[in-house]
Order: C-alpha cells, then sequence, then structure tokens
C-alpha cells in the first residue's frame, strides 16, 4: 500500500489556548483536553490533527527546538462568503490572535487572508469572490 497522509500534527507551547484558538476555527476538540499529553481529532474525510505540547514532544525527542523565523506551512480554512473572511478574521484578532495579512481580495479569485496561531503557525481563512 503506498503511503497516504493521515495526520497533521502541531507541537504547540499552550495547549489550551491552541484548542481554542482552533476550535473558534470550527474544529470539534474535547472540551476538557486543555491539559492532556496528546489531542487529536478527525477531520471531515478522515484526515487528523493532532496537538502535542512542548513537553510530549521533548518526552521522546530531547532535542527539539522550536522553529524560527517565517512559518513554512499553513493551515487553510474554507468560509462559506467573502463577508465571513472579513468577520472571522476581525473576532479572531479581536479575540488576541496576530493578524498577518488583513483580508484582500487575490488575484486568483478568492478573498484571502492570513493569521497566525498561539504558536505563529500561519492560518489562512478564503472564500471563492463572487464572478465579477
Amino acid at each position: 500500500m503506498p503511503p497516504r497522509l493521515d495526520m497533521i500534527g502541531l507541537v504547540v507551547e499552550d495547549l489550551a489556548a491552541s484548542l481554542a484558538f482552533y476550535r473558534r476555527l470550527g474544529l470539534d476538540l474535547p472540551a476538557d483536553a486543555d491539559d492532556e499529553p496528546h489531542v487529536e481529532a478527525t477531520l471531515p474525510g478522515g484526515l487528523r490533527i493532532a496537538f502535542d505540547p512542548v513537553s510530549t514532544i521533548t518526552s521522546f525527542d530531547p532535542s527539539w527546538r522550536a522553529p524560527t523565523g517565517s512559518p513554512r506551512v499553513a493551515l487553510a480554512f474554507l468560509v462559506d462568503t467573502p463577508a465571513e473572511v472579513d468577520t472571522l478574521h476581525g473576532e479572531l484578532v479581536a479575540e488576541g490572535a496576530s493578524s498577518h495579512l488583513a483580508p484582500f481580495d487575490a488575484p486568483w479569485g478568492q478573498r484571502y487572508a492570513t493569521l497566525h496561531d498561539p504558536d505563529g503557525n500561519a492560518v489562512d481563512l478564503f472564500a471563492p469572490l463572487p464572478d465579477r
């Protein structure tokens, strides 16, 4: 059997803050998981996402160090309308998220915005633009 992508794992500094951020983006994460050593959820289509505190990772890989610089990976969340990109971006920033790119009409036909999650990972919000 060929390899298949099964899970995306995020190493997080503050598990509770990260889970709260991703719950706001619609992920079904257990409400009582904020202090667990590993949290995962199955996404529509079967792909899983996992969250591991730094302490879990360093328990088996003591050489692990947080990356520096700009994120190389982004998680992109599709919303229904361009207005929803603006609204959700504004709400998340008001709740403390860091905005990297304010909502804009991208030349590839989407309303697009980029935020950073509590650990600096890029999180894109997008929706198709109506036909022009």
